[in-house]
């Protein structure tokens, strides 16, 4: 069997959310690569030296021009190849394939939150989406959140998809890396800054907190999204400059050590696909405050502290509580367990099973 797939997300720099994912799965997939079992994976660029190393069953192929790509450059690509299935971990599936075609739907917020997407790529996300799960003989769901949109907004038969969650390991900080503690306890985001995420609630309730906790800190970790310059105003407006910081995207070696040293975690979001990062602050035995809504109740189950996004009360309150010495002793010890029900080996091997079970129907 050849199994084409779609690598453009693993071939970035910075490695956040779906790079992840895709990356993980390659690495699964080349170490069980073999003369019965060949993948193809395709690229717009040469691969980074990140990308795991081809093999004579592993092999990139790097097609060209990127503009459009998924839609002519890679379709046309296809046309010359003996494929039996193409993956796409992302989203977009290459058009005109008369492969099947298996394709992961990480989430549907562009529905719930136009607003915080240009047109240009509102519009591909909802029509290109959409004749990619009409297409897919098999539409992988990385939450039952996102199963339950998918059957919602492109009627997609619900046994047409199968929910596989998103795989973890934690991270080992390297031998080099020189570990620091800090002296005065903080709150830790990491993510995205831009709407959704909802940072800007984080920061009135951290305000409020601050009052009788002045001793506190937040560290905000991640990239710049889009529409994310109310969220600087904000701290400038509340005159919070000094204590909140925010860090922007840092090395994995950083990551773990701000985990590691933080009073508690938290992800205010009104949506996620899925939320790696409550998996990554359980795993250093970081306490987790999280939304209640979306996919958040299902990944971190009773090992997490909920509120409800759009009530900054009931944040500040739930911060409150993270100081009682043996609520946090009991969210550690649930977090530690709960992380353990997720791998990337489970993820990527399950996910194999369905792109091969796509061949036979």
């Amino acid at each position: 069997m050849i199994i084409g797939i779609d690598g453009n997300e693993a071939n970035v720099d910075e490695l956040v959310g779906v790079s992840v994912y895709t990356k993980n799965l390659l690495s699964y997939f080349q170490k069980q690569a073999s003369s019965n079992l060949q993948f193809e994976i395709f690229l717009k660029e040469k691969p980074k030296a990140s990308l795991p190393p081809e093999t004579k069953d592993f092999k990139y192929k790097v097609v060209g021009p990127s503009f459009l790509w998924s839609q002519i450059s890679l379709p046309l690509a296809l046309k010359n190849t003996n494929l039996d299935v193409f993956f796409s971990p992302a989203h977009y599936a290459p058009r005109y394939l008369s492969k099947p075609l298996v394709v992961t739907i990480h989430d549907l917020s562009y529905f719930y939150y136009p607003e915080e997407f240009l047109k240009k790529d509102l519009h591909k996300l909802t029509h290109w989406t959409k004749y990619s799960v009409e297409k897919a003989k098999k539409v992988i769901a990385v939450s039952e959140n996102t199963k339950k949109d998918l059957m919602k907004f492109y009627n997609v038969p619900e046994n047409k998809i199968s929910v596989i969650y998103n795989g973890f390991e934690k991270n080992v900080p390297s031998s080099k890396f020189q570990a620091q503690n800090s002296s005065e306890p903080y709150f830790l985001y990491v993510g995205t800054l831009q709407p959704r995420k909802n940072l800007k609630a984080l920061i009135k309730a951290f305000n409020e907190f601050k009052k009788n906790n002045p001793e506190y800190k937040l560290k905000i970790v991640g990239k710049k999204g889009w529409i994310f310059e109310d969220i600087f105003s904000l701290v400038d407006e509340l005159k919070l400059t000094e204590e909140i910081t925010f860090e922007g995207f840092v090395s994995d070696d950083k990551l773990v050590n701000l985990y590691k040293n933080a009073h508690g975690f938290v992800l205010p979001s009104f949506y996620e696909g899925f939320g790696i990062p409550i998996l990554e602050a359980m795993s250093y035995g970081c306490p987790v405050i999280a939304s209640n809504t979306s996919s958040l109740p299902e990944v971190g189950e009773d090992a997490c502290l909920y509120f409800d996004p759009k009530n900054v009360n009931e944040l500040v309150k739930r911060m409150e509580e993270s100081k009682n010495p043996e609520l946090r002793g009991k969210l550690i010890d649930k977090g530690l367990e709960r992380v353990k029900k997720f791998s990337w080996e489970k993820s990527a091997k399950e996910t194999l099973r369905i792109i091969k079970s796509a061949v036979s129907q």
